[in-house]
């Protein structure tokens, strides 16, 4: 039997209201801790949507350029380091060779202070040798010019150039000590050689009456001297402290006369006495 609408339908349940709901709710409870057994959550999110062409072409393209900066970085920084390592080998060689300049230098410095030392010594030397030469010589000098009282006229004028060189304050000379060596040298030479020969010399010499007349002089080396004027008249000269002393000798007028006579050539060599006095 078939059942009217009207029985069929069954009348809605009336839903509750909001508030009615709301109100009838248990009050909310805090989640249980998960325990360290339980796996956490995990959020999984929904999948990047797919980047277009224009954007695939245009981080393609950022990539190239980003390889090529790399490529071109990477060969400045090859070279650079090329460049840096022939930098520092030539450095090295230079430092190489500036160490053994350093060393030769040293080497050489030591060598030099040796040398130094040595030519100190040397000169210290030779300035105590140069101030015993300077007094041997200043004393030499000092007898010279007493010899030079008793040099004859003749040899005295001839060694007044020498005799002028010899300086007045040997303290404070110009001249060197070789120099003034060398010059006494000169007069010493001269003199031992005039001491060694008979000579025969033209003077003015005052007779025994005071009269002034030129006469014939025999000089035995420097020792003694004997004279003849054209009248005869004979005389002796000796050196003294003084000088040249001379007197007159009448007695050995003859004796004088043949013994120039001889040495002139005019007469044959034999023996003569003259009378002769030592100091």
């Amino acid at each position: 039997m078939q059942s009217s609408p009207t029985q069929a339908a069954k009348p809605a349940a009336k839903k509750p209201t909001p508030t009615a709901a709301a109100a009838k709710k248990p009050p909310t409870a805090k989640p249980a801790a998960p325990s360290p057994s339980t796996p956490a959550p995990v959020a999984v999110q929904p999948p990047a949507a797919k980047p277009s062409l224009e954007e695939t072409r245009l981080t393609l393209t950022k990539w190239i350029e980003t390889q090529q900066i790399i490529s071109k970085e990477r060969n400045d920084w090859q070279q650079g380091k090329e460049i840096l390592q022939g930098r520092i080998e030539l450095v090295g060689k230079e430092v190489a060779m500036l160490k053994e300049k350093i060393a030769l230098s040293q080497a050489a410095v030591v060598e030099s202070n040796t040398k130094r030392d040595q030519l100190i010594a040397e000169n210290d030397l030779l300035k105590s040798s140069t101030a015993q030469l300077a007094n041997a010589v200043t004393a030499m000098e000092d007898q010279i010019r007493k010899l030079s009282k008793l040099m004859p006229d003749p040899v005295a004028a001839r060694l007044v150039p020498l005799l002028q060189r010899i300086p007045i304050d040997p303290a404070n000379t110009r001249v060197s000590t070789a120099e003034r060596f060398q010059n006494v040298l000169g007069i010493l030479t001269e003199l031992n050689k005039v001491n060694s020969e008979l000579a025969v010399t033209y003077e003015i010499r005052t007779l025994a009456d005071g009269s002034s007349s030129e006469v014939q002089v025999l000089y035995i080396g420097l020792a003694q001297a004997y004279y003849i004027s054209p009248r005869g008249e004979a005389g002796i000269g000796r050196p003294t402290e003084d000088g040249w002393k001379w007197e007159p000798a009448p007695a050995t007028s003859e004796s004088i006369l043949m013994a120039l006579e001889i040495i002139q050539g005019k007469h044959t060599p034999t023996f003569v006495p003259l009378p002769m006095k030592i100091q």
